[in-house]
Parts: structure tokens; sequence; C-alpha cells
């Protein structure tokens, strides 16, 4: 079975309160992470008609803060599907509600995996790609997958190999003591 991409694409808004920020009035990143784990958590179920859990979190970068009384819109959207897991693409934009002004705060990948109700790993309907965009994003889900295993093998202990590296920390603010 497939579906189309935008058959489960959610976009969720709230209000931004005191009860969200620091002492600065900024809203905390850990309420934002909290919020498009909830939205990707959201999608990912739509699309599966499952239950379903976070895997992984791929690269958070905060790029713009978000103040107390700004609009927080989250859209999430299944960029990739595997046999039992789904890639969901998450875009945070905050807006003043007075002057109009939007900022692009923060976007960040999500795999998420189906679980039937013994918590097993049950398979996912696959995506319709009907756009450049939907292969493009797609594509880049493999690459990501990719360069994570890679990054993850290069530095198994059992592979590692410390010599290769020593020479990089050189320029780095720290002090080897072996």
């Amino acid at each position: 079975m497939f579906k189309h991409i935008k058959e489960s694409q959610i976009t969720i808004s709230e209000l931004m309160l005191p009860s969200h920020s620091n002492f600065s009035g900024k809203i905390h990143g850990g309420y934002i992470l909290n919020l498009m784990d909830q939205i990707a958590f959201a999608c990912a179920s739509k699309h599966s008609r499952h239950y379903c859990v976070t895997a992984s979190v791929n690269k958070v970068d905060f790029l713009n803060s978000i103040d107390v009384g700004e609009l927080v819109t989250l859209k999430a959207s299944i960029n990739y599907t595997g046999r039992t897991s789904m890639v969901v693409g998450v875009r945070v934009e905050s807006e003043n509600i007075r002057t109009g002004e939007k900022k692009h705060c923060n976007s960040s990948y999500f795999t998420m995996v189906a679980k039937d109700e013994d918590g097993k790993n049950v398979p996912v309907p696959g995506l319709i790609l009907n756009s450049e965009e939907s292969v493009r994003r797609f594509s880049r889900s493999i690459k990501r997958q990719e360069q994570m295993k890679n990054r993850s093998n290069n530095f198994k202990a059992s592979e590692f190999k410390m010599n290769e590296h020593l020479k990089l920390l050189t320029t780095q603010n720290v002090n080897v003591e072996l």
C-alpha cells in the first residue's frame, strides 16, 4: 500500500506563554523539542495508522529564538518510508502577532517506528512521490542514513585508530595527556 504525503501532513500552532520561557523571555528549547516530538508522532501515526515511537532525531539547530507572545507554527510531513520506519520532517516558524514578521526557527528530522499492540515493529505504507520536492526529500533521507552509518562505523571503538586523529586535535581547545 502507498499513500500520498499530503494525507498525513499536520500543522499546529500555539501561542508561546511566559510559563514556556526562561528568565530572559525566550522560549525554552526543550519545550520546542517536546512540541516537535509530538507533531512527529502525530504525523507518523496518521501515516502508519499505528502507535509510533521516536527512534532518533537528526540534527537540531536553533536558528532563531522565540519570544513570549509569539505564535509558533510547526509543520510535519513524511519525507521517507522504510519497512517499519518513517522520517518525519518538522519545520518550526514563529510569528510576531503584532507585526506579522515570521522567522524560521528550526528544522529537524525525526525517525519514527510503527508498533503494534504488543510493541513489535509493523510495516508502514510506502510513499507516493509526485513532485521533484518529494523525490529530493526522500533521496536526502537515504543519503543522511548512509552518512550516519559511515559516521558510526568510523568511530566504533574496535575500529578507531587514535593516531589518525591526534593531529586533528592540535588545533582544538584540548590538552591530550596520554
